[in-house]
């Protein structure tokens, strides 16, 4: 009884955790969006996602660009841009922009529905403690029963009355019977997975649980996991006007893009409560910025790729820009009349809880290693500060299965 009411409680976990797929799809019919229940969709349906929409099932980009919340499903916070021929998965959140895409996989072949099949499994699955806790119970339970039906047959024979014999029977039984081999394991497995999944933590198997103690080395990703995965404002440098005259002028611009470099920007101006200047004629350079005019006036905001488009000069700021770069931040430049007007950089700075988990970790005796695709020089920077054993840099993201493989091979037991 306690079994199922374990196992239905953790199910009612993964339930809620993975709560998360959206309740239709649209689908184009006769000039008119229909809204259908994304079960019904097949293989190759067009289906448009809107802004603020989640993604029904998984499916290709065909038409459009776009910029993806997926941390529901891969844990990374910041956005990822999406365009055409890119893969996007059931469940994530459509930030902004408006496209098309063709289903690829449906029902069960989603990555979502894997995802509540593995932790599922999971619950039902069983450590091999388990397994040898039911094989021990095996042998010794009818071995029990035996030793215990000979006891009160001994007594018997020696002449005592039938309650003393059985009430010797039932000692023994009591005293040696395993209930706590068979029951204590699986339940106590089955509610830390379901446990696991309440707090956002997967557990893909009984054994993987097992298998966590041994862990000596543990390897951590930098954005969204050290860092907090959301970029803040970290250095305005303005060329021919005030810092506060800069930021005012660069939310104007970036209030309506949505993108979060420019939400950024747009939290550092209100936070200052400075008055932004209203927008007009607003158009977005996917992969650039964007450009509208302010006070009849043309302006423009975004990277380098896009002041190269406007031909834009920017050597004034190029020292700065290789500094900034270098310390893992996004330099922004903001341009009025065909005049720049300064930078302002963005980055993702350190969650401030992070350098003490990391020290909770090396307490334990383990090695953290932090493995990330930025450069060198962020990479020891954020090193120096959380204080990680090893920083590993400029590693895209399916080399990092080789670093884990590297140290597995060394004989280490490794967590990521």
């Amino acid at each position: 009884l306690f079994q199922s009411y374990a196992v239905g409680k953790s199910r009612r976990n993964i339930s809620e955790l993975m709560d998360i797929r959206p309740d239709y799809a649209n689908i184009e019919q006769d000039g008119s969006l229909e809204q259908v229940d994304p079960d019904e969709v097949e293989i190759g349906t067009v289906i448009i996602v809107q802004p603020g929409e989640k993604v029904p099932i998984d499916g290709v980009v065909v038409e459009g660009t776009s910029t993806l919340n997926t941390s529901a499903l891969t844990g990374e916070s910041l956005p990822v841009d999406k365009t055409i021929g890119d893969k996007v998965i059931g469940g994530t959140i459509n930030r902004s922009g408006y496209f098309k895409m063709e289903a690829t996989a449906i029902g069960a072949d989603t990555a979502l529905a894997k995802i509540i099949a593995l932790v599922d499994e999971a619950t039902s699955s069983k450590a091999p403690i388990a397994k040898l806790a039911d094989k021990v119970s095996g042998y010794f339970v009818p071995a029990v029963i035996g030793i215990a039906v000979l006891a009160a047959a001994v007594w018997l024979a020696l002449g005592a009355s039938w309650h003393f014999a059985l009430t010797i029977a039932i000692s023994v039984l009591v005293i040696s019977c395993p209930c706590a081999l068979g029951l204590a394991t699986p339940t106590a497995i089955m509610v830390g997975t379901g446990r696991g999944a309440k707090s956002g933590i997967l557990i893909k198997s009984a054994t993987a649980l097992e298998t966590a103690h041994k862990v000596d080395t543990v390897i951590l990703d930098k954005t969204g996991t050290i860092t907090a995965g959301k970029p803040v404002v970290t250095d305005i440098l303005p060329v021919k006007v005030t810092e506060n005259e800069l930021l005012a002028f660069a939310a104007g611009l970036e209030k309506l893009s949505e993108h979060p470099l420019g939400e950024a920007i747009v939290a550092a101006a209100e936070a200052k409560q400075l008055v932004l200047p209203e927008a007009g004629n607003y158009k977005q350079i996917s992969g650039q910025g964007v450009t509208a005019e302010l006070a009849g006036t043309e302006c423009a905001a975004g990277n380098l790729k896009l002041l190269e488009a406007l031909n834009v000069d920017v050597s004034s700021l190029m020292d700065q820009y290789d500094k900034l770069a270098s310390q893992g931040k996004t330099p922004l430049y903001f341009v009025r009349a065909g005049e720049l007007l300064g930078c302002i950089a963005v980055a993702d700075t350190v969650k401030p809880t992070s350098r003490e988990a990391i020290g909770r970790l090396q307490a334990m005796g383990m090695r953290v290693l932090m493995v990330t695709g930025d450069n060198r020089a962020t990479a020891e920077a954020i090193r120096t500060q959380v204080g990680v054993d090893e920083a590993v840099a400029q590693v895209l993201p399916q080399d990092k299965e080789a670093v884990v493989r590297k140290l597995q091979q060394e004989g280490h037991i490794v967590a990521m």
